[in-house]
């Protein structure tokens, strides 16, 4: 048996601390990005003085910026790994709260949502998990969803976190809190991961994979685009719905107390499935745990459409609709590298994210057009199922086979 070198001890060490170090830091950063605007964006409305569209669309860009530089971010993760471009985004980060802390003018707002925007594709979940797809290679699917798990409690922590800052110092100050908490906690952590992916989880090939794919290799294939397709249907929806769900289960009749008892079984859910995706489905392959998860959301949908003025099935659609958002983030990160490789999933996974990012942010813009036209929700569900029917169609379609390039041939045995 060959020794360990050198350079395999110097990764075992940053191996172990991957999780932790990411567990820290994928809750600050999606506290602070993404959650803290739903509870910042009123006051900032008022101080400002200037339209909620204008105040609401800088999110909907950054998210849009976030989606046009996933690809390179990721390509950039596959060649030096997670230390210095998640180092790098977390730098962007709080640099770009500093200027958002600083705004008084549209052109600077905006300056600070590009910045931010450039910051989310390198500091959430597909560049983490582009990091622990380096270090794990094949393990990498326990500890992708051990890392969802911690990153559940973002909201738990941040949304009243932030309500308590915003209340005693304003928003600007609290958006330079978070913009310390970026430079002096996740800045460093993010220094002390491995620096580069380790050699055996480069050369190493995934279960029912023929190859490691090329970003150009995964373009050309059908499995890709379709499979792009499916994230991105799901992306909109739930995008959509984290903004409207409650006013829209309200126009069912229901009180608003009631809704929001029922809404908030949808946490809760996100952790139960992701622990059943550890326990009950850590023997089926990520595409089957894949298919069970798209499958809930029309079904969540259908209760609605049908019962919606039945509180028990408003409590069956946030079951099975947390169900599913808490099991999708995992396949997010799964199903890519069974498909298509480790070697370059950095690169694959962030064009892949793409599409789901612009989806994100459209998917909010999207249905308050649509409830304005016309309320109801019966019209609204019914787009929405669509939408899931469809995802579900593309994802079945995309994992229906294994992808292979047509210059493989068997490995020697």
């Amino acid at each position: 048996m060959q020794a360990p070198t050198r350079e395999d001890m110097n990764n075992a060490a940053p191996a172990r601390n991957t999780i932790p170090i990411l567990a820290v830091t994928q809750v600050i950063a999606w506290g602070t990005l993404y959650y803290a605007f739903a509870i910042l964006a009123g006051d900032i409305q008022r101080e400002l003085g200037w339209r909620a569209e204008l105040v609401f669309g800088a999110f909907s860009w950054c998210l849009l910026v976030g989606g046009l530089v996933s690809a390179p971010v990721g390509m950039l993760l596959d060649r030096f790994g997670g230390r210095f471009v998640m180092g790098a985004g977390s730098l962007a980060c709080g640099l770009g709260f500093i200027v958002l802390s600083q705004a008084r003018d549209v052109p600077t707002y905006y300056l600070a949502w590009t910045m931010l925007g450039m910051s989310m594709a390198a500091t959430l979940y597909e560049a983490a998990f582009a990091a622990i797809n380096h270090q794990y290679g094949l393990s990498a699917r326990k500890a992708i969803s051990t890392l969802t798990l911690f990153g559940g409690f973002a909201s738990t922590v941040f949304w009243p976190l932030t309500l308590k800052l915003n209340t005693l110092i304003g928003w600007r100050e609290t958006y330079l809190w978070y913009a310390a908490l970026q430079l002096c906690v996740c800045l460093p952590l993010h220094l002390m991961l491995s620096g580069s992916a380790p050699r055996h989880a480069q050369a190493v090939r995934t279960p029912g994979a023929r190859a490691d794919f090329t970003l150009k290799e995964a373009l050309r294939h059908p499995a890709f685009w379709t499979l792009a397709f499916a994230f991105s249907a799901n992306s909109f929806i739930f995008s959509a719905l984290s903004v409207h769900l409650i006013p829209i289960l309200q126009h069912f009749g229901h009180p608003i107390a009631t809704v929001v008892f029922m809404a908030a079984l949808i946490g809760p859910m996100q952790v139960a499935g992701r622990i059943g995706e550890m326990t009950i489905g850590r023997g089926l392959m990520p595409q089957t745990v894949g298919k069970i998860t798209f499958a809930l959301l029309p079904a969540a949908l259908l209760a609605l459409l049908f019962f919606g003025t039945r509180q028990w099935a408003m409590a069956l659609f946030c079951t099975l609709y947390g169900l599913s958002n808490g099991i999708l983030t995992i396949v997010r990160g799964t199903v890519p590298q069974a498909m298509f490789g480790s070697r370059n999933y950095g690169a694959i996974s962030g064009a892949m994210a793409g599409p789901s990012m612009l989806s994100k942010a459209a998917g909010p813009l999207a249905v308050a057009a649509l409830i304005q036209h016309n309320p109801s929700p019966v019209l609204l569900f019914s787009v929405l199922f669509a939408f899931a029917v469809a995802s579900l169609m593309c994802y079945l379609m995309a994992v229906r086979t294994t992808p292979h390039l047509a210059h493989d041939v068997p490995s020697p045995t």
